[in-house]
């Protein structure tokens, strides 16, 4: 499902997407769709990029207009058939790997990606795919990538991710999830958040 598109990026891996909305598409995502933690795929290349959506930012340029309107609203759409509903939704991508034909690599993608790309949600299946290690145990490879670029919202970040891969996770790697959990919760109270 289409969600957003790339407008901006902060650096390599961190991009800045703009979520579809009712005059971009028939059918606009819901909150859900493209809400914290929910992974996303990229198309770039022969693969597509894997990423996280890990924070929101909400656009209203009409917030600090208090100057006289000439028509409500709800009317404008006839009398300014020209006015431009600028409020919008952004979310910043964190971009954590590629899945190629099924075959993950959780590492900084080589290439960058262009204004206008689309961004979609990760189907069930290639979250899976994508966090299986080749001896078949859960991997998260891009731990420390999340721990220094996603700021004050690393640590809820990864606790999402464990919590998503344990649902339907063996009870082996449960336990594993569940020590990695206690792990991030212990150094975020030991240390302060500082991490």
């Amino acid at each position: 499902m289409l969600i957003a598109k790339v407008v901006s990026s902060n650096s390599h891996t961190d991009y800045v997407a703009r979520v579809i909305d009712p005059f971009d598409a028939a059918e606009a995502p819901s909150p859900e769709d493209h809400g914290f933690g929910t992974f996303v795929s990229i198309p770039s290349g022969p693969g597509n990029v894997v990423g996280i959506i890990y924070n929101t930012l909400l656009v209203n340029p009409e917030f600090a207009a208090y100057g006289p309107r000439l028509s409500p609203k709800p009317d404008l759409a006839n009398f300014s058939p020209d006015y431009l509903d600028e409020q919008g939704i952004l979310i910043g991508v964190l971009l954590v790997g590629t899945l190629q034909e099924g075959v993950p690599a959780q590492r900084v993608p080589e290439r960058a990606l262009a204004a206008g790309d689309s961004v979609y949600k990760l189907p069930e299946e290639d979250f899976i795919a994508f966090h299986e290690g080749e001896d078949g145990r859960t991997a998260i490879r891009y731990y420390a990538q999340v721990m220094a670029q996603a700021g004050n919202f690393a640590v809820p970040l990864l606790e999402s991710v464990f919590e998503r891969l344990g649902e339907n996770a063996e009870e082996a790697e449960k336990k594993r999830l569940d020590v990695l959990r206690q792990n991030l919760s212990w150094q975020r109270t030991v240390g302060g958040g500082r991490l």
